[in-house]
């Protein structure tokens, strides 16, 4: 038994010893194989920095390279410029020694043509005291009763001229109150906006049935009357088929009573009280209306920072007409072409558009404010705090007060434009090519005129007339008496200018 235990011990110690070589003898094999590996690494690191130390060198180089021809191709450029500017500078100092000779040489012609000026004053005065003395010698008046009888002329001819000045400013006062009435008289009409014209003072609103006009009435016609008190507009019941005529001056109550019709229409419920709330609605409803429409007007023309109150008044111009032109359309025409002619004029093109934007603000405001709309526009603009030069613009564009700015004159030209346009106002084609021919026809009845021609949109009729049958003085008689004659026979708005053209041609050949 010892035996076997002490060979166990020897056993486990040859175990423990053959082990512990074999665990030397691979720790030591592992130690030499990354002994290798290391230094494998750290050649290949050394090899791969060499490469890299190579590439930096010659991207350096090359780098190198491209900044100096950089530099130099600059310092070639700067040479030339430089030669460049002495040569200019040579040729400028060229051209002013030619410019100081050029005005030495003048400087001394002044000289000589002073010398000469002055002995011709001394010679002219010794020829004026020789005259003036063989004048008195021959005339037997000494100087001062020739003077007298002079200045006695010269009066009685300046009276005369007087009294023809006098006679010819009463002539043209008169004119100019004529033109001044036409255009008070169309002004009011324009901003009372009366029933003369029906298509601007009446519209129609569809009914489902015509039972519905009986409903429309109500009993003893309450409902009717009703709606007629609120918006003040009176609804005409005849026996139109499914249809209601709403009548009224003023087309923001009718536009108030067309809603508010309508939608008592389509709820069904007619009675007092429910025209009272649909009314309001549709005053409601038109205000918006009237503030949107104001606000697409600024959008565009492109006009922007206009005051809020502005921009209402601005949006009732869709509700006000001009002879049948519709005012807020034509505000934004007159804008568009005041700024078109601003741009190539290379003056302010906001100021002339916003201006024509503008313009006929007055025309807004209600009937039973007193004063023109021209001073109407302008206070607003003033009180919503417009510029100095759009407040003027306002105020001249009708020629009321003289245009002091490029914008007001031009403004007040796209007004013109835009009014005179054919079509743009209240005449059909046919009555307008009628008046432009029946024009033409006054003219030609005179036996002097030779031709005739309307022009600018029938505003103005150009004559020629026959050089042998009228002369200067007639011309201007001719002028007179086809204006009368045109005042007495045509119906026009406005005013029309009448130019008179004589000529005389003489004509040769060089053989």
């Amino acid at each position: 038994m010892e035996h076997i235990l002490l060979a166990s011990v020897i056993s486990l110690i040859g175990g423990l010893g053959i082990g512990y070589i074999i665990r030397k003898y691979i720790a030591e094999a592992k130690i030499a194989s990354a002994e290798t590996a290391s230094k494998k690494i750290i050649d290949d690191a050394e090899k791969e920095a060499e490469a890299k130390k190579r590439e930096a060198i010659l991207e350096a180089k090359e780098e190198v390279h491209r900044l100096r021809h950089e530099v130099e191709r600059e310092s070639r450029d700067r040479r030339n410029e430089l030669q460049r500017h002495e040569r200019r500078l040579v040729q400028k100092e060229e051209t002013l020694d030619k410019k100081t000779d050029s005005l030495d040489r003048k400087e001394n012609e002044l000289r000589k043509k002073d010398s000469t000026i002055d002995k011709m004053k001394v010679e002219l005065e010794n020829v004026y005291e020789q005259q003036v003395s063989e004048l008195e010698r021959l005339s037997n008046l000494t100087s001062e009763e020739a003077r007298t009888i002079l200045l006695t002329n010269t009066e009685n001819e300046i009276k005369h001229e007087k009294a023809m000045l006098i006679k010819d400013l009463e002539h043209k006062a008169k004119d100019e109150a004529e033109k001044r009435s036409r255009e008070i008289i169309s002004t009011a009409i324009q901003r009372f906006a009366a029933d003369h014209v029906a298509e601007t003072t009446v519209s129609v609103v569809s009914l489902p049935s015509d039972d519905m006009k009986g409903r429309i009435i109500g009993r003893e016609g309450r409902n009717i009357r009703t709606l007629e008190t609120l918006t003040g507009i009176d609804l005409i019941i005849d026996d139109t088929p499914e249809a209601v005529i709403l009548s009224g001056f003023d087309p923001i109550r009718r536009e108030v009573a067309r809603i508010a019709l309508e939608k008592l229409i389509a709820d069904g419920r007619i009675h007092p009280a429910k025209i009272e709330e649909m009314v309001e609605k549709a005053q409601n409803e038109v205000q918006v209306q009237i503030r949107e429409q104001g606000e697409q007007a600024t959008f565009e023309t492109g006009v922007f920072g206009i005051h809020p109150e502005m921009i209402k008044y601005l949006g009732r111009l869709k509700y006000r007409t001009s002879y049948g032109q519709n005012v807020l359309k034509h505000s934004i025409e007159v804008a568009q072409l005041a700024a078109t002619m601003a741009s190539e004029l290379g003056v302010d093109v906001q100021l002339a558009k916003r201006a024509g934007l503008l313009h006929d603000i007055g025309k807004a405001t209600s009937h039973e404010m007193e004063g023109p709309h021209v001073t109407l526009g302008a206070e607003l603009a003033k009180k919503y705090g417009e510029s100095p030069e759009i407040i003027h613009a306002i105020a001249a564009h009708h020629g009321d007060i003289e245009p002091e700015t490029i914008e007001a004159v031009l403004v007040q030209a796209a007004d013109a434009i835009s009014a005179a346009r054919p079509g743009a106002r209240r005449e059909t084609l046919e009555a307008y090519i009628k008046r432009l021919q029946k024009l033409e026809e006054i003219a030609d009845s005179f036996e002097s005129v030779e031709k005739a021609f309307a022009i600018q949109a029938g505003r103005e009729i150009r004559i020629m007339v026959k050089p042998e049958k009228a002369n200067d003085e007639g011309a201007v008689i001719l002028a007179r008496d086809i204006s009368k004659k045109v005042e007495a026979e045509l119906e026009y708005p406005g005013q029309i200018k009448v130019m008179v053209i004589r000529e005389t041609r003489a004509v040769s050949f060089a053989k």
